[in-house]
């Protein structure tokens, strides 16, 4: 066992939910983190999704990837869209018009859908304190409709929107912390997750569905084609960004935290952003400055987690 693999081995269901034949670039990580996440659901899910890369490649119509319920929804309301089917029902369960059983009502959006244009919907939906789960597959850009900026695409990371040159270093604005904002609301569960360390992406998608009310899963979800890397690394990508504290791996239950993975040693920062096309263009100063970013940030957590 690797250290990547934060938690013990166990069995892993077996069934695939998102079937092959979809059509994902090469090396998409986010496609294997929607497997793993339907791997930890399981089949009494229902999914509503909004458009997006993972909606794009898994249903051309007439096919779909899909092999259990799953609704396409528009970019902005997936969280509204599963609110419903979990009220409705819920209710209809308690009219006895439906068998009573515990469904993992599941709504899914990339960071576009999640941080800018479906926002006011997941606020609402974890306000309201529905039994739902919340995944958000981070590449930190509108990949699927030409690599434009959104608000999660980090500091200096350079876009068709977010251009770097002579007059800009690309993105001047720091990436919002959408795992901050859940918690935000005082709900029960919110993760960050990554697909290269693909356990401790399952236990934390399985306690957000055990747990009853709101959860929130944040998932890193390495895009080769945005980030002008070559395919085969997106794992390896994926691993750098968690030992170098770009994007630590923590939840919060109940308002504590807990860091489910420590780097030891901490990477260097540099060796993350090198080898990626969409930060080329930093210099030595920016480079520092984003170092000093993120680390106010793990130390920040790691606090956190050592006061509990």
């Amino acid at each position: 066992m690797d250290k990547y693999s934060v938690f013990s081995a166990r069995l892993i269901e077996q069934t695939e939910y998102l079937t092959s034949g979809h059509r994902a670039c090469q090396g998409c990580a986010e496609v294997l983190a929607v497997r793993l996440v339907l791997k930890a659901l399981g089949r009494d899910t229902i999914v509503a999704m909004s458009t997006g890369c993972m909606e794009i490649i898994s249903s051309p119509l007439p096919l779909t990837s899909w092999k259990l319920p799953w609704i396409h929804n528009a970019f902005e309301n997936s969280a509204a869209v599963i609110s419903g089917c979990e009220s409705g029902m819920k209710a209809m369960m308690r009219k006895g018009k439906l068998p009573a059983k515990k469904i993992n009502f599941t709504a899914m959006g990339g960071d576009g859908a999640t941080a800018d244009i479906g926002m006011g919907a997941l606020s609402g939906a974890l306000e309201r304190g529905h039994d739902m789960v919340y995944v958000c597959y981070d590449n930190e850009a509108y990949m699927n409709t030409g690599i434009q900026r959104s608000s999660s695409t980090p500091y200096g990371a350079s876009t068709t929107t977010s251009p770097a040159g002579k007059a800009s270093m690309g993105q001047h604005t720091q990436k919002k912390n959408m795992t901050q904002v859940a918690v935000a609301h005082n709900i029960p569960y919110v993760a960050t997750a990554c697909p290269s360390f693909p356990f401790d992406l399952i236990d934390k998608v399985k306690r957000a569905a055990e747990m009853p009310g709101p959860a929130y899963v944040h998932i890193m979800s390495v895009c080769p084609t945005g980030w002008r890397i070559p395919p085969e690394d997106a794992i390896r990508y994926g691993r750098l960004a968690v030992d170098s504290c770009m994007f630590p791996l923590y939840e919060v239950v109940n308002g504590k935290y807990r860091l489910t993975y420590r780097p030891n040693p901490i990477i260097p920062i540099r060796d993350y952003l090198s080898g990626q096309g969409r930060y080329r263009h930093l210099t030595e100063p920016d480079i520092e400055k984003i170092n000093d970013m993120v680390g106010r940030e793990y130390q920040r957590i790691v606090k956190m987690s050592d006061e509990v």
